[in-house]
């Protein structure tokens, strides 16, 4: 088959302005919520966009660990391909897509560093092998093989044991949302698109988008 004619007609809900809340962030709550309802596979994994020095995209998935009124957040190393892209340029953009739902959410905004006393309190709550791994790993760095990670991971599990320290170039960052869409797929590719953008006085917009 071509992959061109690869395609399913969606067809299991309908999203009207009548059916969402006024606070994007209560509706995404509720969208969550039946995401974990109906046991979709992971479904806190986001695709994180970010843009480097020289304007070049680049998206990766990663786990939401957290979200409220302050923004959307999730944990990582600083030094990693998006902590440079996020220094150079601190915004980007949020895609959960729930394909069990027929549903996506796309979030963009700008991005903070939490307070270190965030990143702390998470890093302690983490498995202890993924704070060894922490440790073990500098992210996006070239490294000659497996073997060689291996035996960072082995000469950090020795030198710390079960209580490995947080790395300073490790922790969390906050997407303060100014864009929200909620898209949720319909027959004959007509999809519902409900969007919500922060106007001036900072108080959030309601509108529907064609398809």
């Amino acid at each position: 088959m071509s992959i061109a004619h690869i395609r399913t007609d969606y067809s299991q809900a309908s999203l009207s302005e009548a059916d969402t809340d006024a606070d994007p962030i209560a509706q995404f709550a509720k969208w969550f919520s039946e995401a974990l309802h109906a046991q979709v596979p992971e479904p806190n994994a986001m695709g994180v966009s970010t843009v480097g020095e020289g304007g070049r995209p680049s998206s990766r998935i990663l786990l939401i660990k957290d979200f409220d009124q302050r923004g959307f957040t999730w944990f990582t190393n600083y030094d990693s391909r998006k902590g440079e892209d996020l220094r150079a340029h601190p915004f980007a953009a949020l895609l959960f897509h729930w394909v069990e739902l027929e549903r996506q959410v796309r979030i963009e905004g700008r991005v903070e560093q939490v307070p270190i006393e965030e990143s702390e309190r998470y890093f302690q709550s983490r498995p202890l092998k993924s704070r060894l791994g922490a440790l073990a790993s500098a992210q996006s760095r070239p490294i000659a093989d497996r073997a060689a990670l291996e035996t960072q991971f082995h000469h950090v599990e020795q030198k710390y044991g079960e209580q490995p320290p947080r790395p300073e170039n490790w922790g969390g960052y906050r997407l303060q949302p100014d864009y929200m869409e909620f898209w949720q797929g319909r027959r004959s590719r007509l999809h519902d698109r409900i969007t919500y953008r922060r106007n001036e006085a900072g108080l959030w917009v309601r509108q529907r988008l064609q398809p």
